[in-house]
């Protein structure tokens, strides 16, 4: 299968971009992004493009695949509605919209999170819910990944400094909180397995919790 992946340079998005390259059902990835993943692999294309709410200039580049992973995302700390919409629903609904457009039909996995709620009281979880029920309405095979902890794995980091140092303070008790929650953490292996197995054979369930991808990653 073909994908596209957004966010490719994020935490979640390595991990993912690290399973499509080593995954043999993959057989090409294109990255569409404002900065470069600093790999190079023979399945890997890369398009740099800084205006993710037009993506008119890169049309031509984005049909003829079977798979969107949209990995891009951002803390919603310190940020306003407006701000935060603008990057979790905007961009999200204008790559959503492009590729229903191009490639009706295709798969579409958005990494949203748990406590999602359109409804809700937290002002991430009301945008992230809305993006969600926006992708739920277009003509794609859309899933929603709602992980819950995530842990990186090989060598992956996050972006974020203030991350970076709760992962390495982390690290050394994830075997017991493993162990304790296994329903509420995933990794970032996972997420890649179960998008690659979702776009292969889709999934019982839209929306998809943590103890589901870990069961389509297995």
């Amino acid at each position: 299968m073909k994908v596209i992946l957004f966010g490719a340079t994020g935490m979640i998005g390595r991990g993912v971009l690290r399973e499509c390259l080593l995954d043999d059902r993959v057989t090409a990835v294109l990255t569409v992004g404002r900065a470069p993943t600093g790999l190079a692999h023979d399945k890997l294309r890369e398009i740099r493009h800084d205006d993710l709410l037009d993506l008119g200039a890169i049309e031509d580049e984005l049909s003829g695949y079977d798979a969107c992973f949209f990995c891009l995302g951002v803390s919603s700390a310190g940020m306003s509605e407006a701000d935060y919409r603008r990057v979790t629903y905007d961009f999200t609904l204008s790559a959503g919209r492009t590729l229903a457009r191009l490639s009706p039909g295709s798969t579409f996995v958005y990494v949203t999170g748990a406590g999602t709620d359109a409804q809700g009281r937290s002002m991430w979880a009301r945008v992230k819910g809305a993006t969600e029920n926006a992708l739920l309405e277009l003509p794609l095979e859309a899933y929603m990944f709602r992980p819950g902890y995530i842990h990186p794995m090989h060598g992956v980091t996050s972006r974020t400094r203030l991350y970076r140092v709760a992962y390495v303070v982390a690290r050394p008790l994830y075997p017991i909180l493993r162990r304790m929650f296994p329903s509420a953490i995933t990794t970032t292996e996972q997420i890649g397995l179960a998008m690659i197995a979702v776009a292969e054979h889709g999934a019982p369930k839209r929306v998809l919790d943590p103890s589901d991808i870990n069961a389509l990653a297995s």
